[in-house]
């Protein structure tokens, strides 16, 4: 794919955000990495590695990496922002500020898998409150940043109600094993990537605790109704959740020995408290995040989501995790169908 080279901001030095670098630069872009800890952003621009979150993994030369925003924004003609969910308001905010009164880049990417608590609203939803910028990108799909970084073919969604900036952003990514499709309904890929990692957590506690294929395929199945059962009420397209970003992403994400949510899920049913959980595994957990949405989201759209409801049962009241499989298998018996079931 032709393409003009951008200057890219990308925010969170993670493991995600060190993967998406590698794409990036792989297209010929000029990336900068924003690491909000002054001391890990020295080491990283020495070392180029990121220990604990991506064995063997090397962050390509010519990559700037500091954690001083307002030298790093300079020039930038795009925003990505690869920061946990808890931490993406104040991270818009220190952009904002980095800017002062000059103008924002027009394209502003969030590849973070979250909602924002209280407010409920998706990555892309804060950016337009925060920053007031219209249409941002939403980036979502399966794709663990373990095997993007080893270059391993992996397919996402990019989408905005702006197609065109989409396919900018589709442009900025595309490469021989990043494929990257557009879509417009940021509604339902921000979703579809945000509430898989609490079925994911159901997943892992299912696998601890021993259960087999058919438990599994269950979850992933009823899993999806409930996600899509809440991004209609929500007001995204239905057929989002049957591509990369809802069914997609929710396969990978309960299936996969990479998935954190899905290590957690495992260590409660281990009888792990949800703070040995966060310990062990060492990195950000975002289901436990979104889960922490999940009985709000439930009274104020009027949706039934047992399998969320009872994740966040055992993550929050200490409910065992074999006490919520028999809570949900003992439900009342229903006809199959996404709404309403």
């Amino acid at each position: 794919m032709i393409q003009t080279p951008e200057k890219i901001l990308v925010l969170g030095a993670g493991s995600w955000g060190g993967a998406l670098c590698k794409v990036l630069h792989q297209n010929g872009n000029e990336v900068r990495l924003w690491e909000i800890d002054r001391a890990e952003a020295k080491r990283l621009e020495q070392e180029r590695t990121l220990p604990g979150k991506l064995d063997e993994f090397k962050l390509p030369e010519g990559i700037q990496v500091g954690s001083n925003l307002g030298e790093l924004v300079e020039d930038a003609t795009a925003l990505v922002f690869v920061v946990p969910s808890q931490f993406f308001r104040s991270t818009a905010r220190s952009v904002k500020e980095a800017y002062g009164d000059e103008p924002l880049p027009d394209l502003m990417i969030s590849c973070t898998k979250g909602l924002e608590q209280r407010t409920f609203l998706t990555m892309t939803g804060v950016l337009e409150v925060v920053l007031g910028v219209r249409n941002p990108v939403a980036l979502s799909g399966p794709s663990h940043a373990e095997e993007v970084a080893m270059g391993l073919p992996t397919t996402v969604t990019v989408a905005s109600m702006d197609h065109s900036l989409a396919e900018r952003a589709q442009t900025l990514f595309n490469t021989p094993t990043f494929r990257v499709y557009t879509a417009e309904d940021p509604v339902g890929v921000q979703l579809g990537g945000a509430l898989k990692n609490v079925i994911a957590i159901a997943a892992g506690a299912a696998s601890g605790m021993g259960f087999g294929d058919n438990t599994m395929a269950a979850l992933v199945t009823r899993g999806l109704a409930e996600i899509s059962r809440l991004g209609i009420a929500m007001g995204a397209d239905p057929l989002t959740f049957a591509g990369l970003s809802g069914m997609g992403d929710l396969i990978v994400t309960c299936a996969s020995h990479h998935s954190r949510n899905r290590r957690m899920g495992i260590a409660l049913a281990q009888g792990k408290t949800l703070d040995q959980g966060l310990k062990e595994i060492g990195m950000a957990v975002e289901g436990v995040e979104t889960a922490k949405s999940i009985r709000p989201l439930v009274e104020k759209y009027r949706v039934e989501m047992p399998i969320c409801e009872q994740v966040a049962r055992t993550l929050f009241d200490g409910v065992p995790a074999t006490e919520a499989v028999k809570t949900l298998m003992l439900r009342e018996p229903k006809p199959e169908r996404v709404e309403g079931a």
